[in-house]
């Protein structure tokens, strides 16, 4: 597959489980390198960068963020070790985490066990989008960030990602098709391949697997099997 994002863009990675999505999100990381070709940012291939360069340019929020132990506020602080309170403080304001924190007796002085386990995955969601926030990465990955969160929480961090990505060059890997309406570029990938490219309203316009992807959960979100979201019924309609 061939593609570039522009500066400042976010695009999208959809299609069904073991199309190659978070393989296309860990060679951009460069968890791994290509075997052909290359992987630039700047022009510059990856594997002439330095580990320790590319780390500090990347925030990455996975689908199951690790949280170590230590406190909330170490948590945050990952990126930044040398960050203020203030800074902190404001970094989970703009990632929605400050209302749940600061309702714990010890706010953000709370103790965090292995893994985070006494932490819901909606809150350690939100904790790791605010440790993003804090490292101000120029490139920001989101591998299913809102897959596994119950619709409270997701709305909370579709909020902080709508501030988050403005203006940062963003790779978000999506499942619920509903998140990434806003996004520059989708591409739909299969097998290995992007089968579409286009913007949410473009893709809807035309048949093949995002419409379909798109249909089937609107009908199970809406627990109707004959259910047509409004967009879908306009999307052929000239602007």
């Amino acid at each position: 597959m061939s593609y570039s994002v522009e500066t400042g863009e976010t695009l999208a990675l959809v299609g069904p489980t073991g199309a190659g999505k978070t393989s296309i999100a860990s060679l951009i990381c460069r968890f791994y390198d290509v075997s052909g070709d290359a992987v630039r940012i700047d022009g510059k291939d990856l594997r002439d960068t330095t580990q320790a360069s590319l780390r500090r340019q990347m925030g990455i929020v996975p689908q199951d963020p690790f949280l170590f132990s230590g406190t909330l506020a170490d948590n945050i602080r990952f990126g930044r070790p040398d960050a203020t309170d203030e800074e902190v403080f404001e970094a989970a304001r703009l990632a929605n985490a400050d209302g749940f924190i600061t309702r714990l007796p010890e706010s953000y002085q709370t103790p965090v066990f292995e893994r985070g386990q006494n932490f819901s995955q909606g809150q350690r969601q939100l904790i790791a989008l605010a440790r993003v926030v804090l490292a101000d990465p120029r490139i920001l990955i989101l591998d299913e960030a809102t897959s596994s969160v119950d619709t409270r929480t997701e709305a909370l961090i579709q909020a902080a990602l709508g501030r988050i990505l403005k203006g940062r060059t963003s790779v978000v890997i999506a499942h619920r098709l509903s998140t990434i309406r806003n996004a520059d570029m989708i591409f739909v990938v299969a097998h290995g391949e992007i089968v579409q490219r286009g913007n949410h309203r473009e893709l809807l316009s035309e048949e093949g697997m995002y419409r379909d992807l798109y249909l089937m959960q609107y009908r199970r979100d809406n627990r109707s099997a004959e259910a047509v979201p409004e967009e879908l019924q306009s999307a052929n309609t000239p602007t």
